[in-house]
């Protein structure tokens, strides 16, 4: 009813009286002042300066595209180190398990101990995951996550130190499995 008259002012302690408003304080004194919420304040300077409001949004995307790109490189750093593991691992299949194989069932075999790391980790392999993902390009360790690509990259080692020991697949499996089980759940308690 005031609001029209001359003599009317909005003080922020009126306001919060009229409103029951939460989020904001006001006191009176010589170190008195109103303070608020920081998404109310934030809110609040946006409205009084349209520069203000600018100046916050490209800021808030600034942080985000920092944030984005700084998981990226941990992401990629992991996939590098997976691949590099995946070379090992290669190296120890081609050393110590195809000595009498054509290159054509070379590449079978390669196929065969990848798929079988994935199923250890991932619980399907290759072709199974691209049945489930055609929209998808790329394999599935490119939509791996952090801690499988960690847990891929030891995984890779240690069946290579398996090979030369000389276990066999079924073996390898087995002590494979129970790595990626032991090594994510261990991953998982430091979130």
């Amino acid at each position: 009813m005031e609001a029209g008259l001359n003599r009317f002012t909005m003080t922020p302690q009126k306001w919060i009286d009229g409103t029951n408003v939460k989020g904001i304080v006001s006191k009176s004194g010589r170190y008195g002042g109103t303070y608020a919420h920081s998404d109310i304040a934030l809110e609040f300077a946006s409205w009084l300066s349209p520069e203000f409001k600018l100046y916050i949004i490209q800021d808030y995307k600034r942080l985000k595209s920092d944030e984005t790109s700084k998981l990226s490189l941990t992401w990629n750093l992991h996939r590098e180190i997976s691949k590099i593991n995946y070379k090992i691992h290669t190296d120890a299949i081609k050393t110590y398990l195809l000595n009498d194989l054509t290159e054509m069932q070379l590449g079978f075999k390669y196929a065969s101990e990848a798929d079988m790391l994935n199923v250890a980790l991932f619980n399907k392999t290759a072709k199974e995951w691209r049945e489930e993902n055609k929209n998808l390009k790329g394999n599935m360790r490119d939509y791996a996550s952090l801690n499988e690509l960690l847990v891929l990259a030891n995984m890779e080692s240690y069946n290579a130190i398996l090979i030369e020991k000389g276990l066999e697949q079924k073996e390898r499996m087995i002590e494979l499995r129970k790595l990626a089980r032991n090594q994510m759940l261990s991953l998982e308690k430091l979130r």
